[in-house]
């Protein structure tokens, strides 16, 4: 049964923040992928793209996200995880999959911190060209493909229960 709401998208589409009003909102406990791949590393993510390399990070992401076995939880995975089909499966067999479909210039404006964020290129990819690799994978996988310009994270997580039937 499908019991988790799982949101998708760039890194600064709001995943975490609206997550967490979804939490406020449900009391379902969220679960942020980056988070929960520091947890079972023990380091922060770019420590573990630093150290181990993109390859490593890749299998050790797609396991992770095919093993989560929550129930009643708000799931961010990370921007990456529309790269792992298994892991997409899961989550879609578990989660009602929510894309947060915001436009490049409001990701760039969010996003300031590339160097740091944990983010994987692929040698002399920018940002535009990742976003652009991701987006028709987003729309793919989305059960839910909300486009929130101009939505503050509140009305975004009330509008995601609205649409799923929560209101």
């Amino acid at each position: 049964m499908k019991n988790n709401i799982v949101l998708i998208g760039m890194p600064g589409s709001g995943k975490t923040t609206v997550g967490r009003e979804l939490s406020l909102r449900t009391g379902m406990p969220q679960a942020d992928g980056d988070h929960i791949i520091e947890d079972a590393e023990g380091r922060k993510l770019q420590d573990i793209l630093d150290t181990e390399g993109t390859d490593y990070f890749k299998v050790l992401e797609g396991k992770v996200l095919a093993s989560l076995a929550y129930q009643k939880h708000v799931i961010s995975p990370g921007g990456s995880a529309v790269y792992y089909p298994e892991a997409m499966v899961h989550l879609s067999n578990i989660g009602d999959i929510v894309y947060l479909n915001v436009e490049f210039p409001e990701i760039c404006r969010r996003v300031t911190n590339l160097e740091s964020r944990g983010i994987v290129f692929k040698p002399g990819q920018t940002f535009e060209d990742l976003y652009n690799e991701r987006t028709p994978l987003y729309e793919k996988y989305a059960e839910v493909n909300l486009d929130t310009k101009g939505m503050t994270a509140a009305e975004t997580a009330e509008e995601i229960l609205r649409i799923l039937g929560y209101r």
